[in-house]
């Protein structure tokens, strides 16, 4: 294993494994099958990464995610290791070269999605690679059972066919014994290595408080807390909405989600990780790919989506295995809320036949016809177009991408590009004795070249590093030189791509895909239900719930979450704890008290309604408690 390690230090910088890497890394380095369960923060990537640098060739790695993809490929890059993700639309010549790239220039990764899998031709381009291992990243989508089931993700064992002897390695975070076992199977692993990585997290309090006021209990937190703070909700202007409260309470905050620009988004990312802003607020677009060891608490304002997704979140507190905590604040109208989304998100095979029908109407496509190039596509703006629900349409798109239809792609990588209209006199003559508008056209001339004969790609985010100045500073002064034509400026795109991988064929496409659909309506329904169930559950430790529904049996309580900490804690001692803060206080009402005090709201109003009968405390006419 001494190879590994030198491996591990040259290019990740850590001295020693987390179980059970090491144990993982030998199996792939001895040719076997593997299936490694690791819970977020697991270091899932190192499994594989490592024993493809040990061995020659090249690892094809299955991703679904685009921009997760993109990410990887970046990051091994700047640790000088040569990856490549496999875009769409490319042509055939592009392809080959791109493949002529892998097979004679020292890559190490080629990163693509199971739907590119299916090419013919990128499957006889791949037969020819030296391919030394097959990584199947977020393996449960293979799984008609997992939280995220995606058909093309059965199709992946035709790495198996093409190349029987290359060890498989497929890896997840979340998988029951039954996805586990549909994985196996589904891929042919014969002497197949499990790996299995107890969810338990002894360090980590799951907390669910049943709370009216939640903006209230979320101020108490985040004044408690230092460290930095995740804030999931579940729409992108509620984030902007919490981010602003909370400036107005004093805290640097930022917020997040899928509808910001690659800029903006780096913007916010990078203050997070910095903590110059330690408090982000976000939805569930922000997670994949985080690595900060130092959370010490993450908090749900909206009730998460399912289990999977709620531990998978949860989980991005205490990586450094200091105390840290997952705040799930809900009350009934959340409940009732989840409710509402759960049924305006799922379609009927009806409503998806009218949006797969509208598509084509959209874009002017006839009967029969395959349209070979992509389409710039806003979802919103098709929606509105035909008065449909926006959440059922993400949904039936999800459903047409799993099963082959389309490709539904952001345009991570679409820079914003510049070009210098007017001469290098004028620019200079317009710029003089404008401050950052002269630095601007400097830092611009010096950093790219060729940028007075051609579009150039730039990137607002470094300018405005460079500059000492906000992205959005840097944007309103190219937007006033284009306006002047100084310069032509064209921002970054922030829409998505559209490829139709079918004939226009409608009702037929759609019957032929009428098992898979009824399944993914019928898996989102079962598990918002045990998402439900365990939000209701205050009887059993929060931890041994979770183990139990991950199929770990015969754990023992946690003692950190709020079952356990009810069950510990008597009635006298909550008793006690609100005497002292009245005491503080000198007065409160029973909404400041359960702000104050980290106990379940019924539990701190009966103990109010039993200290008045005791006459230890008495109640105003503000109804504001305080002590007798």
């Amino acid at each position: 294993m001494t190879n590994a390690l030198k491996i591990l230090k040259q290019y990740w910088n850590y001295d020693s494994f987390r179980a059970p890497q090491e144990e993982i890394i030998n199996s792939v380095i001895s040719k076997k099958n593997v299936i490694a369960l690791l819970p977020t923060g697991g270091g899932k990537s190192i499994c594989f990464q490592v024993p493809a640098m040990l061995l020659d060739g090249i690892c094809i790695v299955i991703s679904p995610l685009t921009a997760l993809m993109q990410d990887q490929v970046n990051s091994l890059s700047k640790k000088g290791i040569k990856a490549l993700n496999l875009p769409t639309g490319k042509t055939q010549d592009e392809l080959v070269n791109l493949f002529d790239n892998l097979h004679y220039a020292n890559y190490k990764f080629l990163y693509l999605s199971p739907e590119r899998l299916q090419s013919t031709f990128i499957q006889k381009k791949i037969k020819q690679l030296p391919v030394n291992v097959i990584a199947i990243d977020e393996a449960h989508c293979i799984s008609e059972w997992g939280h995220d089931f995606r058909p093309s993700y059965r199709n992946t064992n035709i790495l198996k066919a093409i190349l029987p002897t290359v060890p498989i390695i497929a890896l997840t975070a979340t998988a029951t014994q039954q996805v586990i076992e549909d994985i196996t199977g589904n891929l042919e692993l014969e002497n197949v290595a499990i790996f299995k990585k107890s969810f338990f997290r002894e360090n980590l309090a799951y907390q669910w408080f049943t709370i009216e006021d939640k903006l209230g209990r979320l101020v108490q937190i985040c004044r408690k807390n230092t460290s930095p703070v995740i804030i999931y909700v579940n729409s992108r202007n509620k984030t902007i909405e919490i981010a602003r409260f909370l400036k107005t309470q004093g805290f640097s905050a930022c917020f997040y989600h899928g509808g910001l620009s690659s800029v903006e988004k780096q913007e916010a990312f990078e203050n997070w990780m910095t903590e110059a802003t330690p408090i982000i607020v976000a939805t569930n677009a922000f997670g994949m790919g985080i690595d900060k060891d130092n959370v010490k608490v993450v908090v749900h304002l909206d009730l998460p989506n399912s289990l999977e997704n709620y531990v998978q979140e949860a989980g991005r507190a205490g990586r450094n295995n200091q105390k840290a905590f997952s705040v799930v604040l809900f009350n009934d109208n959340d409940v009732r809320i989840f409710k509402e989304r759960l049924s305006n998100s799922l379609p009927t095979i009806k409503e998806i036949k009218q949006i797969y029908k509208s598509l084509f109407l959209y874009f002017q496509i006839a009967n029969g016809e395959l349209a070979n190039a992509p389409f710039n596509f806003s979802i919103s703006e098709f929606s509105n177009n035909y008065n449909f629900v926006e959440q059922k349409v993400l949904t039936t798109f999800a459903i047409l991408q799993n099963n082959g239809i389309i490709s539904l792609s952001d345009n991570y990588n679409q820079k914003s590009t510049v070009q210098f209209l007017a001469s290098s006199n004028q620019v200079i003559q317009y710029a003089d004795g404008k401050n950052n508008t002269q630095k601007l056209i400097q830092l611009l001339l010096r950093s790219y070249g060729g940028i007075f004969e051609q579009k150039t790609k730039i990137n607002e985010y470094w300018l405005s590093k460079k500059l000492g100045i906000l992205s959005n500073q840097v944007t309103t002064l190219l937007e006033k030189l284009h306006a002047e034509s100084i310069i032509e400026y064209v921002k970054a795109n922030s829409h998505s791509e559209l490829y139709f991988l079918l004939p226009r064929e409608d009702d037929r496409t759609i019957n032929s895909i009428s098992k898979n659909i009824h399944l993914f309506i019928q898996q989102k329904i079962q598990k918002a239900t045990k998402l439900l169930d365990f939000s209701k559950n205050d009887m059993v430790c929060r931890n041994i719930q979770i183990l139990n529904y991950f199929d770990e049996p015969n754990s023992k309580p946690c003692n950190i979450c709020d079952v356990c900490i009810s069950k510990k804690v008597s009635y006298a001692s909550i008793s006690d704890e609100i005497l002292l803060v009245l005491k503080r206080l000198k007065k409160a009402t029973s909404k400041e008290l359960c702000t104050e005090l980290p106990y379940q709201e019924h539990l701190i109003l009966v103990n109010l309604q039993e200290l008045l009968s005791e006459e230890k405390i008495q109640l105003n006419h503000f109804n504001q408690y305080y002590i007798s």
